[in-house]
């Protein structure tokens, strides 16, 4: 009988794997029933000997990922009391409060007029807020955003402001500028340098002109200084442009308004955060370090609003839960209501040793007599016995004997007066 013949080690180690999955699975050979229906299963060591007749791919169902995109964009849904289904909105993030509207202005409103550069222009809305609720205020805009005293041949300030002043008659003038003068100016044909001593000059000049051109016109006005800016060589300009401006206001009898502190913090540096006008912090500049925010541009027209106040007569509304004083008349005053006063303590004590009366009571005053402790005290400068054993009783006891001098505890003659 010839040997059973055996089949070698790498034929037998996949059918015992075969085995070994047949056991493990416990599954069966897809039938072609089953094959016909594409369904996913995961991967198992099954598709190692019998490869899948359906597709090797699997699409997820379409609405999965549109179910995933519309969870993360549709809103909440709870369940009212009584079933029904109640959106729940998002939660935005609170809005403004919403300014209040503007009064309609009168005919005869007193004019303030803003002339400038863009600084002017932020200045003139920081000011229509401030008066947006005064009816014989009105606040005009004439400024021009590229202007300044350097390029006088895009705008002539000293030469326009007249035509301007005549034409809408201000009761007063706020004049804000020179943000965009850091340039080279044209002197008698020459280009100076900007703050050179030709430059300076001349710029002073300007300034003068455009201050007298106003005060001719006996229209009061303000000069509003320049603030800070995010660069520090703009900003010690900026420094030097106010004291011609307030050079030039001092001559005409303006006033200069300073608003440099009010855009630094306490070393004199830019902030773009600061206060506001009711001491919250808030952002007053715009991210290019020049122009205002609506709070910043609010803030400019603060340090404004005082002297053009006093000069249009304005007053100031009082704060909330303050009310003005009133004026009473003399019947007002005679039928108010009585006022209860505390009557004046009385120090009258007759004994001066501790009375029984109460101090504040209503007691009749009695002159005092030499016989009283208090007439022999006042009258005859004799004080009354003190009591036996109080702090002022300085009497010695009957019967002792009084402590030797000093004199005579150093063997020194006493002298003793008769008695």
């Amino acid at each position: 009988m010839p040997p059973r013949s055996r089949l070698p080690l790498p034929t037998r180690i996949p059918a015992l794997f075969l085995a070994l999955a047949v056991l493990v699975t416990g599954l069966s050979v897809p039938s072609f029933a089953q094959a016909q229906e594409p369904s996913y299963r995961p991967w198992s060591l099954r598709d190692l000997f019998f490869p899948r007749r359906e597709p090797r791919y699997y699409e997820p169902p379409a609405e999965v990922p549109a179910a995933r995109s519309k969870r993360r964009t549709k809103p909440k849904v709870r369940k009212s009391n009584e079933g029904a289904a109640i959106t729940k909105p998002r939660s935005a993030a609170p809005a403004e409060p919403a300014a209040p509207a503007a009064v309609e202005k009168q005919d005869d409103a007193k004019v303030v007029l803003v002339i400038g550069d863009f600084l002017g222009g932020g200045l003139a809305d920081g000011l229509d807020t401030v008066y947006a609720q005064n009816p014989k205020v009105r606040v005009i805009d004439r400024t021009k955003g590229s202007s300044g005293f350097v390029r006088d041949d895009y705008y002539d300030w000293p030469k326009e402001a007249g035509a301007l002043l005549d034409a809408e008659k201000p009761a007063v003038v706020v004049v804000m500028l020179g943000s965009n003068d850091r340039q080279q100016m044209r002197v008698a044909g020459v280009s100076e340098t900007p703050r050179s001593d030709n430059w300076t000059r001349e710029y002073e000049r300007r300034a003068e002109a455009l201050a007298k051109v106003i005060s001719d016109r006996k229209i009061p006005f303000v000069w509003v200084g320049v603030p800070a800016f995010k660069f520090s060589k703009m900003t010690a300009d900026m420094l030097a442009f106010n004291d011609v401006y307030h050079a030039a206001a001092d001559t005409a009898g303006a006033e200069f308004v300073d608003v440099w502190d009010g855009f630094v913090d306490e070393n004199g540096a830019f902030v773009i955060n600061g206060p506001d006008v009711e001491g919250q912090p808030v952002r007053l500049r715009s991210d290019d370090g020049i122009n205002f925010t609506k709070a910043g541009k609010r803030k400019l027209a603060f340090y404004a609003e005082k002297p053009l106040n006093k000069i249009l007569g304005v007053t100031e509304t009082p704060a909330a839960g303050l009310s003005a004083p009133a004026s009473g008349t003399a019947t007002d005053l005679k039928n108010a209501a009585p006022v209860d006063r505390t009557a004046p303590i009385s120090l009258n004590d007759p004994a001066l040793d501790g009375g029984n009366e109460l101090l504040g009571a209503q007691m009749e005053v009695k002159p005092e007599t030499s016989d009283s402790p208090g007439g022999k005290l006042l009258v005859k400068g004799i004080a009354s016995a003190p009591s036996p054993g109080r702090a002022d009783d300085f009497m010695l006891p009957p019967g002792s004997t009084p402590p030797p001098t000093v004199a005579a505890r150093r063997g020194k003659p006493v002298i003793t007066a008769a008695p």
